[in-house]
């Protein structure tokens, strides 16, 4: 890799992680591939804000997107490059270690594997590492009364 193309990569890996948002939703993003909708939710932002975001950290390569019928699934890609690789997951252990990405964490874990969840996330496709075995696939009554 050329000397420019290197400060090129560093430039925009490091003007992805310049921005609270993005910071946000890679935290949320550090265990599991989630769903834009759960993002919404657990940040109190718009979808098309959200989606922005998402976008320019797809566009500098740091995560990947899925789609799975109406549902988009992001998830974090560690760069290949060793020293971009190296940042960004000291980023992430630091981001993870913070009281107030913590707590977000947790309602993110609130908010999915809820019994009660919002109408509107309620049919999404769980994260696998924040489901709880006790949940239940059962659609609430609102939901049933919703989709009447």
């Amino acid at each position: 890799m050329s000397y420019e193309s290197h400060l090129k990569d560093l430039e925009t890996m490091f003007l992805a992680l310049a921005d609270k948002t993005r910071l946000r939703l890679l935290n949320l993003m550090r265990e599991s591939e989630i769903c834009v909708c759960f993002f919404t939710e657990v940040l109190g932002e718009s979808q098309p804000k959200i989606s922005r975001h998402l976008a320019y950290l797809r566009n500098a390569g740091l995560v990947s997107a899925r789609r799975d019928g109406k549902w988009m699934h992001y998830k974090i890609e560690i760069p290949e490059d060793e020293t971009l690789a190296e940042i960004f997951t000291a980023t992430l252990n630091a981001i993870g270690k913070d009281d107030n990405m913590q707590a977000e964490y947790e309602d993110l874990i609130a908010v999915c594997c809820s019994p009660n969840a919002p109408v509107v996330i309620e049919r999404a496709p769980k994260p696998d590492t924040l489901l709880d075995a006790n949940m239940t696939d059962e659609p609430s009554a609102e939901l049933e009364t919703f989709l009447l």
